[in-house]
């Protein structure tokens, strides 16, 4: 099809997915409309319990976004006031402004080059008494190196919430994407062994998950949730949630919460959704497949590691230094792309003078989020990659 008359492709395509699940979706808002029940009540319930059953966890508790699972769950880790979250400075916003929001310092590692999530040989030169968690994010859909992670964490004394937003659904293999086999074995065998098989929002003491309408499991409207196998932790996220309010009587109040509730439109919906995930993952992987083929002999291309833990929520490559522009140029208006993220945390003008780590800054001037969704077709992923090359 010439480009003047080929319609432009977007990043995702929500509209052809409301279509696929009409069916299933206008029977579950009319009965939580005709239940009368909004908020909380038994859809969020079943939700609640359906999330614990397929991820593996003891608890999974509602909220209104992913931010607030971030916030709830630091807060619930007893982070405050002078303490000190490690974590990684590519990624979205939220990432370091929940720390912040309790008065804590994010510090920043560096990323690994090829998976783009946090090196784990960074955190431990950050490490002090007033480290309070190590808050990893599975970027992009790719689990982070969870069991050397872990094994920090624990040789410190300090918990590991994983920033779980962009991969509902991905499985942690135990074996760590873009390492050799020396650096995969300084991971504790122990560690690994006890990860491995485990869904990610079950390797470390919680997790936090955002739901909003991008994700790989994404609500229509927003929508969160933190998971944790820590029953005084559930608990207490539980109170922050509604205000702090006490479970046997919510007008009694004894510490500060949020009001931070998940609807129950949403969790009819994401009830759907999360039957279908596997599907849909599988779909992404697939996708992700042809990308892979197409742009096998890109000049200068990284592509995203081809690992099997990956659900590719984006597929996002690097591309020759100085080219990006060039790159962006070509794909034009015809095709959707994002820069994910052209602005290190660290380099927010929120944050003050602080230093950015090199792999970061390099990587925020490379790499660029091609369109990847269940419905993407072949011909359009061909079209795109050649648009790519173009440029090259």
């Amino acid at each position: 099809m010439p480009d003047a008359i080929r319609p432009p492709i977007p990043m995702l395509d929500l509209a052809s997915e409301v279509d696929g699940l009409w069916d299933e979706v206008r029977p579950a808002v009319e009965r939580v409309l005709r239940s009368g029940q909004f908020i909380g009540g038994p859809e969020v319930q079943a939700f609640e319990a359906e999330v614990a059953a397929f991820l593996g966890v003891r608890h999974a508790v509602g909220l209104n976004s992913g931010t607030d699972a971030l916030v709830i769950a630091l807060e619930a880790l007893g982070v405050g006031p002078g303490d000190e979250v490690i974590t990684t400075p590519f990624s979205f916003f939220a990432t370091a402004e929940a720390a912040m929001r309790l008065g804590a310092t994010p510090l920043f590692g560096d990323i690994d080059p090829v998976t783009l999530n946090l090196d784990p040989e960074t955190i431990p030169p950050l490490l002090s008494e007033r480290t309070k968690a190590i808050l990893p994010v599975h970027l992009f859909g790719l689990p982070a190196k969870m069991a050397r992670i872990v094994e920090i964490g624990r040789g410190a004394g300090v918990p590991v919430l994983e920033d779980a937003a962009q991969a509902f659904g991905a499985v942690y293999s135990g074996a760590c994407a873009g390492c050799d086999g020396a650096r995969d074995g300084a991971c504790d065998e122990a560690v690994r062994s006890e990860l491995a098989g485990r869904k990610v929002g079950a390797l470390g003491t919680a997790a936090a998950f955002s739901f909003y309408p991008t994700k790989t499991l994404g609500a229509y409207g927003d929508a969160g949730m933190l998971t944790t196998d820590d029953d005084e932790l559930a608990a207490h996220a539980r109170r922050l949630r509604n205000h702090g309010s006490r479970p046997d009587d919510k007008y009694v109040h004894d510490l500060l919460g949020h009001n931070s509730r998940l609807d129950a439109l949403q969790a009819a919906v994401l009830r759907i959704k999360l039957r279908r995930l596997p599907e849909a993952n599988a779909a992404r992987r697939r996708v992700a497949g042809w990308y892979r083929d197409a742009l096998a002999d890109a000049p200068g291309v990284v592509l995203p590691p081809d690992h099997p833990d990956h659900v590719f929520h984006q597929f996002t490559v690097q591309v020759p230094a100085g080219r990006l522009e060039a790159v962006r140029q070509a794909l034009g208006a015809g095709i959707a792309h994002q820069r994910f993220y052209p602005l290190a945390l660290s380099a927010q003008p929120v944050m003050g003078e602080v230093a950015t780590p090199p792999v970061v800054a390099e990587m925020c001037d490379r790499v660029v989020s091609l369109p990847i969704h269940p419905g993407l077709g072949e011909g359009d992923v061909r079209w795109i990659a050649d648009r790519l090359c173009s440029a090259l």
